[in-house]
């Protein structure tokens, strides 16, 4: 594939678009989308370059359009970004191994900033598209290379080689990560190894002793091998205190020592970067900040393709029409000054940056450059002193800045204050159950999302925003008012509203909600309210959802309405029937599958009715979580996901395919050491039997933690240990037992999360993981965030 003309851009994503007529787009098919689909959208803004795999694409309708048909977008991806990389005759380290490629990456970066112009992967890049995506990045003004390569299947890495063609190799380690690919683990070595396959020079530790059995396959005759063991390396190095101590840390400090040294810089030298060594920010995190605001924290890092990768995220947060960037200097871009902040600017044109903030003196010399309202400070310290609370208000505001910036300090200014309780609500894993579920109903199967009970405790405007971004179906609430809070947070999906009543429907119509009829009164006082004159003349057709009770007993039309509700629905055809619904009682229990399956008859047989009246096909959805995992048959027309989406299954199979989305976090406030004989909490409940360390946190049944877990049925994660609730839970507090644990006042303390999983907890309080869910309390802070991949 020859492009007439490089382009600055390659885009597979079309929500990602920067600059239009600088960009390719590369239409992938793969298992939850098909990029051919987003072809129209784009050409509409502007590119005029396509790379195609679909060979009846209708390339006609796009006269001024070029398109490149290709057997596999992606593999012309890789190829076209592999003749970019051979144009450079640098050194390029190549990482790859089970854990830390990631880690080894961006400490070598800022170890190696003395010595050379890094291009580095852009946070975990390591992936069949995110190797050429990162690779592209190279231009003449760097000077060394680094790329990390992931693989989890075989034949996956040799195309990553080609890509990344490195001339040295670095391999972290071996574990259990992405068994369940490869036959065994000498298959999943040998696989990584073929990214060595023409490396100079190889470096890893000699503990995995797996790699030396299958090295001499892979390397060439010259390549010199490096091993190292961390016992020598560490007496020898006679660094002490280590800036990080965990023999996680150390692994990945060796990895990053033992390449510095082979480059020729003194262990002097060495000693002296290792001490300044700053943590890996490996997320990006929204927050609620003050006066209505949110806060896109990414505080750590600033670089081009981070802060592309941040204003892309910035972009998609439809709760708040303002959007503000704060943005330090960019330190060793690579680029000349003038060239840098062009970009820069051009970025935040793109993304639709309504204010900037820059601090640093760089980028305040290039301030002519930036045609937004911005305002210039030489400092962090001159931005915080002249900082005014009231400067922002109902903004979404980017929080960006190189490590030497310190921007965590602008970060804490701009968020709310609360207690040191959080849920971390994990934005990728949302998005990765998503995809699961899309997968499994198929394209052709629409999804509705239930987001009622502020998105099962989750925080329903951040999940609602992100499934608009990915393009979901529907959304359902329980009440109008719901609804309302997410057309006023940017929210455009059709929503439907599951309980209505005749003092909302003003604000249904207001909003366009869609709402829910389940008897002849709602039904009929709906009527009633539209036959106002002021409504005959809508320009839109109201929207309704029929909800037939074929067992549930909730809510619902009975078998026996039907004869009436026809003759309501031919009666009134100004009202569109969207969707005809019901409800599944018992679909996760195996004991009752033949009352499901009669569900499933009696709504075929009632929608059928229904449908015959109308003259038209309403959308059919009756599968919840639980129906569409374990009833294929009902997944009908739609599906609505509920406590899949936020990784709880009913078989075991999807349960290890789903990711945990919520973690709920706090800290220890105090440590007593309480003497044997001695009681604890309200009622004297707690009994120590033993002289014994009782730690108290900061939560209690007034955040979501309930009573229930009293006096040894909770028990809370704790530095590795599970550690028992001792006597009573208390409105803000609870207390726990550590003894023979080693934690400290200030530690942080796990309440439900990877584990102890919410599984756990409502097995433990005898109730069910929604309750668990839906029960963290609003005033705990939501902490959303995206991970570095």
């Amino acid at each position: 594939m020859n492009l007439p003309q490089p382009p600055r851009y390659l885009l597979t994503d079309s929500r990602q678009l920067t600059a239009p007529g600088e960009s390719v787009f590369f239409a992938i098919k793969g298992l939850h989308h098909d990029g051919h689909r987003f072809i129209a959208e784009l050409y509409q803004k502007g590119v005029r370059q396509f790379v195609i795999e679909q060979a009846d694409f209708g390339t006609k309708t796009f006269p001024e359009a070029t398109f490149f048909n290709v057997e596999s977008s992606l593999a012309a991806l890789q190829e076209l970004v592999a003749a970019h990389r051979r144009k450079f005759n640098i050194p390029v380290v190549g990482i790859t191994g089970s854990n830390g490629k990631t880690i080894v990456k961006e400490w070598l970066a800022q170890l190696l900033s003395p010595e050379f112009v890094v291009c580095k992967s852009p946070k975990s890049y390591n992936s069949q598209l995110g190797v050429p995506l990162a690779v592209w990045q190279l231009a003449e003004t760097h000077t060394l290379g680094i790329f990390e390569a992931g693989v989890s299947r075989p034949g996956e890495m040799a195309a990553l080689e080609r890509i990344i063609q490195p001339s040295i190799g670095i391999f972290t380690n071996i574990g259990s990560a992405h068994d369940e690919g490869f036959t065994d683990r000498r298959q999943k070595i040998r696989e990584k190894l073929e990214l060595f396959r023409h490396v100079k020079t190889l470096i890893y530790c000699d503990d995995y002793t797996e790699i030396t059995t299958e090295l001499d396959d892979f390397l060439a005759n010259d390549c010199y091998v490096i091993t190292w063991n961390p016992t020598d390396l560490w007496t020898e190095f006679n660094l002490q205190p280590l800036p990080y101590s965990d023999a996680a840390s150390r692994e990945n400090l060796g990895h990053c020592v033992v390449l510095l040294r082979h480059l020729g810089i003194h262990d002097d030298e060495i000693s002296r970067r290792l001490q300044t060594l700053r943590p890996v920010s490996m997320r990006l995190e929204l927050k609620e900040g003050l006066n209505g605001c949110y806060i896109v924290d990414d505080s750590y890092n600033n670089d081009l393709v981070g802060l592309k990768m941040a204003l892309d995220f910035l972009a998609n947060q439809q709760q708040r029409p303002h959007r503000v960037a704060i943005l330090s200097d960019m330190l060793q871009s690579g680029l000349p000054e003038g060239e840098l902040y062009e970009q820069i600017a051009r970025l935040l044109k793109d993304k639709g940056v309504n204010q900037l903030i820059g601090i640093g003196p760089d980028i305040s010399r290039h301030q002519m450059a930036f045609a937004l309202p911005a305002k210039f400070y030489a400092s962090t310290e001159d931005f915080l002193s002249r900082f005014r609370p009231s400067d922002f208000q109902r903004s979404v505001v980017l929080v960006k800045g190189a490590r030497p910036f310190q921007f965590e300090r602008v970060t804490n200014r701009l968020t709310v204050r609360t207690h040191g309780t959080v849920l971390e609500v994990n934005l990728d894993a949302l998005s990765h159950n998503l995809n699961y579920f899309r997968e499994k109903v198929g394209r052709d199967t629409r999804i509705m999302v239930m987001v009622k009970a502020f998105a099962y405790g989750s925080g329903i405007e951040e999940v609602a925003n992100l499934l608009q971004f990915h393009r979901v179906d529907y959304l359902a609430v329980a009440y109008a008012d719901e609804g309302v809070r997410l057309r006023q947070s940017g929210i455009r999906l059709p929503i439907m509203v599951m309980n209505p009543s005749p003092e909302t429907f003003q604000q249904l119509l207001d909003h366009q909600l869609e709402p829910e009829i389940y008897s002849l009164r709602i039904w009929r006082e709906l009527v009633e309210f539209l036959q106002n004159p002021q409504f005959l003349i809508l320009d839109f057709p109201f929207s309704i959802h029929i909800k037939l009770d074929t067992g549930m007993h909730r809510l619902g039309f009975d078998e026996s309405d039907l004869p009436t509700l026809l003759n309501e629905l031919k009666s009134h055809p100004e009202i569109q029937v969207t969707t005809v619904f019901s409800h599944l009682a018992a679909a996760d229990e195996p004991e009752w599958d033949d009352f499901t399956r009669n569900q499933l008859a009696c709504f075929t047989r009632m929608a059928d009715q229904i449908e015959a009246v109308l003259g038209y096909d309403p959308i059919r959805h009756l599968a919840n979580s639980a129906g569409l995992a374990r009833f294929p048959e009902t997944r009908l027309d739609m599906v609505r996901l509920g406590k899949g989406l936020y990784g709880t299954a009913v078989r075991t199979e999807d349960q290890a395919n789903l990711r945990t989305v919520g973690t709920l976090r706090t800290i220890i406030s105090q440590i007593k050491t309480v003497k044997a004989g001695e009681t604890v909490g309200y009622g004297r409940r707690g009994l120590i039997t033993h002289d014994s360390r009782i730690a108290t946190i900061a939560i209690g049944y007034a955040d979501g933690y309930d009573r229930s877990f009293s006096r040894g049925v909770g028990k809370v994660l704790v530095n590795g240990t599970l550690c028992p609730v001792m006597g009573n839970v208390c409105m803000d507090m609870t207390m726990i037992d550590i003894t023979g644990v080693d934690a400290q006042e200030g530690d942080e303390v796990v309440l439900f999360g990877d584990y102890p999983t919410i599984r756990d907890l409502a097995a433990w309080s005898g109730t069910i993981p929604y309750e668990i869910l839906t029960g963290v309390s609003e005033r705990v802070r939501r902490v959303f965030y995206r991970e570095g991949n």
